[in-house]
């Protein structure tokens, strides 16, 4: 029987043993588990301080950002609050309502312009038209001093064409001048044939009669001249 009771007692020693040593194994295992954690939440190249303590900004180091409001997407800023929005809605006004003073400038200065160029254009037309009119008032008053005028009738046709003459003279004034007629051939740029006159003395297509002047200013036909030709039939058979 002791050997018996021994034996139960040697084994359940080694028994308690065996627990003893799988706690303690168990126990360095949590103790080195939880080493290696701190070490991977420490940084690197220094005694950083425990995971979730306060850590100061360094010198030179970027500012930390604002916090973001809840429900913000991580990496976002929050929202401004009502004050910044109210001064730059206050920004925006402000540049609104001088984008607004300056299109009513530029408005207000292209109606000037508009006008002023009407009215210089007014001008320049009024201008020319007194240049041209000028010299016939001069025709004009020898033409009623005419109808006022008591004499024969070859004295009025003397006086009639001294102011013809005074109104070729103001008509050279504005570079104008009458189409040569009687005499020259025939030119169609110029002239209107409205008939023609049987003749034997003429070269045909002459001009043997004007009818009514043509004129022209410069180079520039104002009127071609009605005229009538000769027809030398002789000329034209050979």
């Amino acid at each position: 029987m002791t050997g018996s009771g021994d034996g139960t007692v040697a084994a359940t020693a080694q028994g308690i043993e065996e627990d003893e040593m799988r706690v303690r194994g168990m126990k360095d295992h949590d103790v080195k588990s939880a080493e290696l954690k701190e070490k991977e939440l420490q940084p690197e190249g220094g005694d950083g301080s425990a995971t979730g303590a306060p850590q100061t900004t360094e010198a030179g180091a970027a500012p930390p950002q604002r916090a973001s409001s809840p429900g913000t997407p991580t990496g976002q800023v929050a929202p401004m609050d009502e004050a910044s929005l109210k001064t730059e809605l206050e920004q925006m006004r402000g540049e609104r309502d001088q984008l607004m003073d300056r299109l009513a400038r530029l408005q207000a200065e292209f109606e000037n312009t508009r006008r002023r160029e009407v009215k210089e254009r007014a001008d320049a037309r009024d201008y020319a038209v007194q240049r041209a009119v000028e010299p016939f008032l001069a025709v004009m008053d020898n033409f009623q001093l005419a109808l006022k005028a008591d004499g024969t009738l070859e004295q009025l046709r003397a006086g009639v064409e001294l102011i013809l003459k005074q109104m070729e003279e103001a008509l050279k004034g504005l570079h104008v001048q009458a189409v040569e007629t009687v005499g020259k051939q025939f030119d169609p740029r110029v002239h209107e044939a409205l008939g023609s006159i049987e003749t034997k003395e003429f070269p045909d297509h002459q001009v043997m009669e004007e009818i009514r002047r043509g004129y022209k200013i410069r180079e520039k036909l104002l009127r071609p001249a009605l005229v009538r030709i000769a027809s030398n039939t002789a000329v034209v058979s050979e």
